[in-house]
C-alpha cells in the first residue's frame, strides 16, 4: 500500500463535498424532530430529490432549476407524511418507513430513462488569488455552491432555533405540544411547516448527490445516506453545530476508505466500503452507554401523536 498517493489537501476538500448531502438531510431532520415529529422517510425524500433534481437539470440545462425542483420534490413527498401523521394520526414510525419504500420505488420508475446521462455541470466558487492560496485555497475556496449553502443553512438553523420567536415556538411544540396548544399555538401547522422544511432539505441533499458528488443517476444511489442522516441527529444530541461535526465525521471516513482503496490497501474492499456505517454504529453505541446524557436534549414529545381534542 502506497500512502504517499493520498493527498491530504484533496482528502479534506473531498470530505466537505462528500458530507454535504448528509449534512443537508440531517439539518432538515433536526428541525423536524425539534417539533416533536420523527420522520423515518429521509431516505425516500432524498432519493426523490435526487431524481427530481437530476431530471429537471437535464431537461432545462440549469442545475439551479434542478436544485429547486429537488427541494419541491422532497417537500411534496414529506407533505404526504404530514397529512397522514398530523391529520389522520397514523403511526409516525410506520408511515416514515412506508415513505422511504415509496420514494425508492417512485425514483426507480422515474429514473429509468436517465441512466447513463450526464447532467449540466454546476458552477464552482472561483475567487481570483484567494482560490490559489496554498492549502487554504483548495480546501475552502474551490467548492460547488452547495457546500457553502449547506454551511449557511446550519448557521441559519442554529440562529433560528436559539434567537427567534419562531424557533422558540418550534421548540415549545416539541417539548410539550399540549402546553403549546393551551397557549394558543397551532401545533399541527407548526409541525407541518417543519416537516416540509425537512423534506425540502432532504431533497436538496439528494440533488447534491446526483448533480455534484456523483454527477449521474443510478437506482438506489443514496445507499443509506438518509439513515445515516437520522443517526447523525441522535449523535449530535439535537444540536445544529454537532450536526456539522457528525456529517463531516461520516464524510471523512467515506472519503478515506475510497483513498485507501486507490492506494492499494490490503484490506478487502468490502470491509472498507462498510467502514463508514460500522463507525457510525460504534459512535451511537458509545453515546448510548450514558442514557441520561444521550437523551437529555431529545424533544420530550418526539414521536408522540398530538390530538387537539384531548
Amino acid at each position: 500500500m502506497d500512502l504517499s498517493a493520498i493527498n491530504p489537501i484533496l482528502l479534506v476538500a473531498s470530505l466537505m463535498v462528500a458530507s454535504t448531502p448528509i449534512l443537508l438531510a440531517a439539518i432538515g431532520e433536526l428541525v423536524v424532530e425539534k417539533s416533536g415529529v420523527l420522520n423515518l422517510g429521509v431516505e425516500g425524500m432524498m432519493i426523490t430529490g435526487a431524481i427530481s433534481g437530476f431530471a429537471a437539470a437535464v431537461l432545462t440545462g440549469s442545475p439551479m432549476i434542478g436544485f429547486l425542483c429537488a427541494a419541491f420534490g422532497g417537500a411534496a413527498l414529506s407533505m404526504i407524511f404530514a397529512i397522514l401523521t398530523q391529520y389522520f394520526l397514523s403511526n409516525q414510525v410506520a408511515t416514515g418507513l412506508a415513505l422511504t419504500l415509496f420514494g425508492l420505488g417512485l425514483s426507480a420508475m422515474l429514473g429509468q430513462s436517465y441512466v447513463g446521462i450526464s447532467p449540466p455541470a454546476s458552477a464552482k466558487l472561483d475567487l481570483p488569488l484567494i482560490s490559489n492560496i496554498p492549502v487554504i485555497g483548495p480546501i475552502l475556496f474551490s467548492h460547488n455552491f452547495t457546500v457553502y449553502a449547506a454551511l449557511a443553512l446550519v448557521a441559519g438553523v442554529w440562529w433560528f432555533l436559539n434567537y427567534t420567536r419562531g424557533g422558540l415556538i418550534l421548540r415549545a411544540v416539541g417539548e410539550s405540544h399540549d402546553a403549546a396548544h393551551a397557549l394558543g399555538y397551532k401545533v399541527v401547522r407548526v409541525r407541518i411547516i417543519a416537516i416540509m422544511f425537512g423534506g425540502a432539505c432532504a431533497g436538496l441533499g439528494g440533488a447534491a448527490l446526483s448533480l455534484v458528488r456523483v454527477p449521474q443517476w443510478a437506482e438506489g444511489m443514496t445507499a443509506g445516506a438518509g439513515w445515516i442522516a437520522l443517526a447523525i441527529v441522535v449523535f449530535a444530541s439535537w444540536k445544529p453545530a454537532r450536526i456539522l461535526l457528525g456529517a463531516y465525521l461520516f464524510g471523512g471516513v467515506a472519503v478515506l476508505q475510497l483513498n485507501l482503496q486507490a492506494a492499494g490497501a490490503s484490506i478487502p474492499v468490502e470491509y472498507l466500503s462498510m467502514s463508514p456505517y460500522v463507525i457510525t454504529i460504534i459512535v451511537l453505541v458509545l453515546m448510548s452507554t450514558n442514557r441520561s446524557k444521550s437523551g437529555l436534549n431529545a424533544p420530550a414529545t418526539l414521536g408522540r401523536i398530538f390530538h387537539a381534542s384531548r
